[in-house]
């Protein structure tokens, strides 16, 4: 029995942080429906690398669902999403504001008829405010949380990130918003509406940057691979050209790398009993860091650091982390059938729950795969799917 076998998630949203959440609802057991326009499909499937013009991120960004491709433009359309919102529990979208509204699918009116559905409404930039109705991406969030300008070298530009960040921390944040909200109903048996915008969540990943604006007008700057917080802390070369990444966020960390690469007469500095203190002096400590590290392979490197309990990682690609043996021992990918490439590794759940596992099912499936069998359970008769299907509704 999983978590959320009794849960039934409408995924009507597009590309990443939406349908990112209603993943994770999926990994945990919920029926999740993900609806699509029945010729463009979701954009996702067109993203990344392909083969034989099968999407692969589609494949692991729309796990565990079945694919449904429904106009929700057409009148019949609309009319398939409300025998939907009927009978489930969540609702996932994230048109611009006043779009529902205008198809008559307002969360209002959703909730009318299934008192107990909870909406999770996620736009770039909310429901309301004087950007609301403009296209919002995680690019544009990563750009005004201050991400992009804390991030990359002090003499360089500021810095995007080369993945959809924002998009996959809001994602986390609504799948927790949309348990809060069922949680809520175990009390009130009632669903709400749920309003997140993309811009707000990665702020809360960035430290107390507005907290230590106010009080003290700090403006965070760019520190490349350097924290701002503690020190050492950069990535370092070893003599066989490998990278590793050294972290001392812990004042008896700090006191074991400087001790392991020479440098203990360091520890009985004023300066190097706080984290800011030793920010103050990243250049002293790089320095012996990785002049030390330098001479040494990466073995012996990290085998030396290992013995004082210092805190060292190789910097890996994906070809590392492919035959990594503790990403082996989780058991983070697996490999699953699929109907159209045979086989595709994805990564796996989040977390390993003890009584109640996730599990990946069954990869991202084909446009309309699964769209008669939905329509079957809302009662929909052969005769009229095939003529919602000739008339562009459905496919």
């Amino acid at each position: 029995m999983t978590s959320l076998a009794d849960l039934r998630v409408i995924d009507a949203a597009t590309l990443f942080a939406g349908p990112s959440a209603a993943m994770m609802l999926g990994d945990f057991g919920a029926d999740v429906i993900k609806i699509e326009h029945p010729r463009r499909g979701d954009p996702s499937r067109g993203h990344g690398a392909s083969v034989d013009g099968v999407g692969l991120w589609w494949k692991s960004l729309s796990r565990n669902k079945r694919a449904a491709a429904v106009d929700l433009s057409r009148a019949e359309g609309q009319e398939i999403l409300r025998r939907l919102a009927e009978r489930s529990d969540v609702l996932v979208e994230n048109f611009r504001p006043g779009t529902l509204e205008r198809w008559g699918l307002a969360p209002a009116d959703l909730m009318e008829i299934n008192p107990r559905l909870i909406v999770a409404r996620m736009t770039g930039f909310g429901q309301f405010g004087p950007m609301a109705r403009q296209p919002g991406f995680g690019t544009l969030a990563e750009a005004m949380s201050g991400f992009a300008a804390m991030t990359g070298e002090p003499d360089g530009p500021p810095t995007l990130p080369p993945l959809a960040l924002a998009d996959g921390i809001a994602g986390l944040a609504m799948s927790y918003a949309v348990m809060v909200a069922l949680r809520a109903r175990e009390r009130t048996g009632r669903g709400q509406v749920i309003d997140m915008a993309i811009i707000e969540p990665i702020l809360g990943l960035l430290g107390p940057q507005m907290t230590a604006y106010k009080a003290l007008g700090v403006v965070p700057e760019r520190t490349g691979n350097r924290s701002s917080n503690n020190a050492p802390r950069n990535t370092y070369r070893t003599r066989d050209g490998r990278w590793l990444a050294v972290s001392t966020s812990a004042q008896p960390i700090a006191e074991r790398v400087v001790t392991l690469v020479g440098r203990a007469d360091l520890v009985e500095q004023p300066w190097f009993g706080s984290g800011s203190g030793r920010v103050r002096h990243a250049d002293e400590l790089d320095e012996a860091v990785a002049t030390w590290i330098a001479e040494r392979d990466a073995a012996e490197v990290i085998a030396r650091f290992e013995e004082v309990q210092a805190a060292v990682a190789p910097i890996y690609d994906v070809a590392d982390i492919a035959v990594d043996p503790q990403y082996a021992a989780l058991g983070t990918f697996v490999e699953v059938p699929d109907e159209e490439l045979g086989t595709v590794t994805v990564q796996n759940v989040l977390f390993r729950l003890s009584e109640t596992p996730g599990e990946v099912r069954w990869p991202g499936r084909g446009l309309g795969r699964d769209t008669d069998e939905v329509l079957g359970e809302l009662a929909y008769t052969p005769e009229r799917i095939a003529a919602l299907r000739d008339g562009g509704v459905i496919a």
